[in-house]
């Protein structure tokens, strides 16, 4: 199987996608509806997020014209299945406030409930019916990418997954190319972790260059991912912030600094998705 078997039409992401993950419904209008007049472009949410109600009405109260707008939302572990899968996206797009989905996500494999596969055979009749446009997963490693596409006949044209400097993920996001899957990250920030006595944000590596850029650390983790040509998810609820984020993915740095990143400690921020556990 590979990503020519299929007839679907391209799908594109912006760079830097405004992310809504701890918000909450308030908090979630105000910063969706204000991102998205700043140009933000794509809104990525989560039924598990609990604030898909204050996503729809930001985007709805932002001025932009819908078809402007790319909104991602997902599917939690515990509403896979069949008929469950249908039934979950009806409430999120009630939740929304919309009358579609642009983009669809699986949120989690969760190897021991093995109901990722039907669950996407579900998610196809949903796109068939016009309910959403695209359909994805997140955090599917390699083989569970290329066991849905054996079974369903198709990849999902996206995977988020986490992503920042000290979790690269480079055959991840190679593998994901290859079989034409959008890679796209969460986390380029590290969510202030490095180890138990440093934040990435602290790093010396990219103190020392967001210096020579006159920028800041966090501003480098965006370049970063931009100059790995990887697109992310990045949540701020301060207006100031959200503006350096979207301005930080046109910055470029030279393949020394990028490769001095990748060198940064690896560790994982998040659940590791291979482990059994609850999502």
């Amino acid at each position: 199987m590979t990503p020519a078997d299929t007839d679907r039409e391209p799908f594109r992401v912006p760079r830097i996608s405004f992310g809504t993950w701890q918000l909450d419904d308030d908090a979630a209008a105000r910063c969706v509806a204000g991102a998205l007049r700043d140009g933000y472009r794509m809104v990525d949410t989560a039924m598990r997020y609990h604030n898909e109600y204050g996503v729809g009405r930001g985007v709805r109260e932002s001025g932009v014209p819908r078809e402007e707008i790319t909104v991602v939302t997902k599917l939690r572990a515990g509403d896979q299945g069949a008929l469950q899968t249908t039934r979950a996206f009806h409430a999120s797009l009630r939740n929304l406030g919309l009358d579609r989905i642009d983009l669809y996500l699986i949120h989690w494999p969760v190897p021991r409930l093995d109901k990722y596969i039907e669950s996407y055979r579900e998610m196809i009749d949903l796109r068939r019916q016009g309910l959403v446009k695209a359909l994805g997963v997140s955090n599917f490693p390699l083989a569970h990418l290329d066991r849905l596409a054996d079974a369903v006949g198709e990849y999902p044209v996206i995977n988020q997954f986490e992503m920042h400097p000290g979790w690269p993920q480079a055959e991840l996001v190679e593998g994901c190319r290859e079989r034409g899957v959008i890679p796209q990250g969460w986390g380029p920030l590290g969510r202030g972790q490095l180890d138990a006595g440093r934040a990435l944000l602290e790093d010396p590596v990219l103190r020392q260059v967001a210096e020579d850029h006159r920028t800041t650390p966090a501003s480098v983790c965006l370049a970063w991912m931009a100059g790995r040509r990887v697109s992310c998810v990045a949540k701020s609820s301060h207006p100031d912030r959200w503006r350096a984020n979207l301005a930080a993915v046109g910055m470029t740095l030279s393949d020394e600094e990028i490769a001095r990143i990748d060198a940064v400690p690896q560790f994982r921020c998040g659940k590791n998705p291979l482990i059994d556990e609850e999502y």
